[in-house]
């Protein structure tokens, strides 16, 4: 199966995120992509961190899920949506969250953010807990042939997560994200890398990336790696498809050959 990224360089204007994203979709459907899947807030990176509240949606309603749903429906795809916000507990906060929709436009899977991102450097500072409430849950689903496991930006420091989303083990992780230039410089591709090397498995990597209208820039490089940790297809910044062969047989080869999934103790 092809599977595509889709890297997007999201501004303040929720209509013109989901036009956007709504043609690149249509640009992987084009060239093949059977699993499609969309950067973390495709559909607004707004001027002040607070602004997701006012677009939230409930879930299972809202013109964020439903341009989703018509798109995988439309093209007849898997579709990972990055993240969008859903209603939280308080008004005062969300959930960051990733729906997943199926060929049939009906929504397969569900998750909720778990780790919350939080930096200080002295003269950069950002704590999605101020607006945000974690998940509690990890997700995986069964895409067709495909087990595909989910995560979203800064779970990608967290290993266990992973491990957790391995029993059994998935064919594919997806990490939809919008790293900063600063930590996306340091530490995005050794660790989409190490995921896919300790999982043996394919990793999907959709992110922001460029220079926002709200003054923020993402590190984008959204990529493909394979079982091997082998980058297959990367884009360093602006919008875009990025498109990879996710091969069956390359993963049991890799796991017959480096058997590390069955070595495992703890």
């Amino acid at each position: 199966m092809k599977i595509a990224a889709l890297q997007m360089v999201s501004t303040p204007d929720v209509a013109d995120n989901l036009a956007t994203a709504t043609r690149l979709i249509a640009e992987a459907a084009a060239a093949g992509a059977g699993l499609v899947a969309l950067p973390e807030y495709f559909c607004l990176m707004g001027r002040r961190d607070d602004d997701k509240l006012a677009i939230a949606e409930a879930a299972g309603d809202g013109p964020i899920q439903r341009t989703l749903s018509d798109a995988a429906r439309r093209h007849g795809l898997w579709l990972v949506g990055g993240t969008l916000p859903l209603h939280g507990a308080d008004a005062a906060h969300a959930l960051n969250t990733s729906l997943v929709f199926g060929p049939d436009g009906a929504q397969a899977a569900r998750y909720d953010k778990i780790h919350l991102f939080a930096f200080d450097n002295g003269r950069e500072r950002y704590d999605e807990g101020r607006t945000l409430h974690a998940g509690q849950q990890p997700v995986a689903l069964q895409a067709g042939a495909l087990r595909v496991g989910l995560s979203v930006c800064y779970d990608l420091r967290f290993p266990e997560l992973y491990r957790a989303l391995m029993q059994p083990p998935c064919d594919l992780l997806v990490v939809p994200a919008a790293f900063t230039h600063t930590t996306g410089q340091a530490h995005w591709e050794l660790l989409l890398r190490a995921r896919a090397v300790e999982n043996q498995c394919y990793v999907l990597a959709a992110a922001q990336g460029g220079q926002h209208p709200n003054g923020r820039r993402t590190w984008g490089h959204s990529m493909v790696i394979d079982p091997w940790g082998d980058v297959l297809a990367v884009q360093a910044e602006g919008e875009g498809v990025v498109l990879a062969e996710l091969d069956a047989a390359r993963i049991s080869a890799v796991r017959t050959q480096l058997p590390a999934l069955a070595h495992r103790q703890l």
